[in-house]
């Protein structure tokens, strides 16, 4: 009896043992798989608003980038307009509605414009761009847009042209005639003449020629034909630059000097002290395409005391007589002359900073000029603009010099040379080295009132918040 109770309890346990097992094994599941679900559904739950915040960011953009598109657009119809339009100078923000496909606002965009700098083209777009169903889904983005300007050439002639042995250019480099090019160039060089008469003021005998010919290079930056380049664009600035020399815009403007013409000295300091010409001397040479001598007077001799300007707040000189410079140019000016008259380098002009910060033009209606007695190595930090003449040195008998450094621009409406070769390509007067190199700060950011393009293009894109 006791041996059959025994094994009743043992069956009893046995059974009991499965089923707490079971028990267990089913309370344990049902946790697991609860946190499985809850794990999975909140991991939906954040990747479906991961997805929403990136969608909503995403649109976010696009409304942003819409008002940096609207703007560009309103710009090309409006070309000075930094106000949206509004007919007054009162800044932004400008907010615009932004509609989907069927009419419905489904956000706006928020414009800041920057004008551009005196003397510079470049205009500030800032778009911030949100959807109205989540305001603090915003994006901002950063444009800049400018005019390429005529500067945006290192050489710019609508003649023939001629690079010596010893001459170096850094930039691009453009004649509507021919090009003798035995230099050497690292930036595109064109031509717009498929083929020429070459004549002695290039060496040659009228002899029919490529658009681009001569021992220099490397040739593979040689292109022509290309389309010709409109000088007529260029001569619009000097009126406008006389009008903006009035002295209560912020200008400077020099009457006749009653005396042989006007020296202007820049300084370090923001300064230009203005001397009259009292004197000049006189020396026997010749000029481009001419065999006969005559005797230029464009070495300043005396001077009067002169009187201290500071540079003018708006960039604008303007000189009704002939003009010498030299000096340190620190700040962003334009020196134009009257119809008729030049300019001459009386000595070194540079910039106390080479980081677009100083800027200096220098348009003449007629020729910009260096004098016989002219620097042994010479240095011009400017944008030389000849709009009826050419930028140039006269021969001078057995006058011969070393070095000419350029940094910046050469725009030159007739023949240009400031060296002198013999047959045999040896210079005989002028400087027997020069070195011309491209100041890219001038592209967007030329000399006030030099002419620009008229179409914006788009310089920097980038999100900034």
């Amino acid at each position: 009896m006791l041996l059959e109770y025994i094994k009743n309890l043992v069956k009893i346990f046995s059974h009991n043992r499965r089923g707490n097992i079971l028990l267990v094994v089913m309370i344990f599941g049902t946790i697991s798989l609860t946190v499985i679900v809850i794990g999975l559904t909140g991991y939906a739950v954040s990747e479906n608003s991961a997805s929403t915040r990136k969608h909503n960011s995403e649109m976010a953009l696009q409304i942003a980038d819409a008002g940096v598109n609207y703007y560009r657009w309103h710009l090309a119809h409006a070309k000075t307009d930094y106000y949206d339009g509004n007919g007054t100078s009162t800044p932004g923000p400008y907010v615009h509605d932004y509609e989907d496909k069927d009419g419905n606002v489904i956000g706006q965009f928020s414009l800041d414009i920057t004008p551009p700098a005196s003397g510079a083209s470049i205009v500030v777009i800032e778009s911030t761009g949100w959807l109205t169903a989540q305001p603090n889904s915003q994006v901002k983005i950063k444009a800049r847009v400018g005019f390429p300007a005529l500067t945006d050439y290192a050489f710019l002639t609508a003649t023939d042209a001629w690079i010596g042995d010893t001459e170096v250019t850094h930039g691009k480099f453009h004649a509507n005639s021919g090009i003798r090019f035995d230099g050497v160039g690292d930036a595109p060089i064109t031509s717009a003449m498929a083929t020429y008469t070459c004549k002695g003021n290039q060496g040659c005998g009228n002899d029919e020629k490529p658009g681009i010919w001569g021992t220099g290079g490397p040739t593979q930056y040689w292109s022509f034909p290309v389309p010709a380049k409109d000088f007529n664009a260029v001569t619009a600035s000097l009126a406008n630059i006389e009008d903006e020399s009035d002295p209560s815009l912020g200008g400077i403007n020099f009457s006749s000097s009653g005396q042989q013409g006007w020296r202007l000295q820049f300084t370090s300091s923001s300064q230009v002290v203005a001397y009259k010409v009292l004197t000049t001397n006189c020396y026997k040479a010749k000029d481009i395409g001419s065999n006969s001598w005559f005797w230029p007077c464009i070495d300043a001799a005396t001077f009067d005391s002169g009187t201290t300007y500071d540079m003018p707040s708006n960039g604008y000189i303007f000189v009704n007589d002939t003009v010498w410079v030299d000096g340190v140019v620190k700040g962003r000016v334009t020196v134009g002359t009257a119809a008729g008259k030049s300019i001459i380098i009386n000595g070194n002009i540079t910039y106390s900073a080479k980081d677009g910060t100083d800027v200096l033009g220098l348009i003449a209606e007629q020729n910009i000029l260096i004098p016989k007695n002219s620097p042994e190595d010479l240095e011009i930090d400017a944008a030389l603009l000849a709009q009826n003449g050419a930028a140039k040195r006269y021969y001078y008998s057995s006058n011969t010099k070393d070095s000419l450094l350029i940094y910046g621009s050469i725009i030159t409406n007739k023949t240009w040379t400031w060296s002198w070769v013999n047959a045999s390509s040896v210079v005989i007067s002028g400087y027997v080295n020069t070195n011309a190199t491209y100041d890219a700060n001038l592209t967007y950011g030329p000399p006030p009132g030099f002419p620009v393009g008229s179409e914006y293009n788009l310089l920097s894109w980038e999100v900034v918040k």
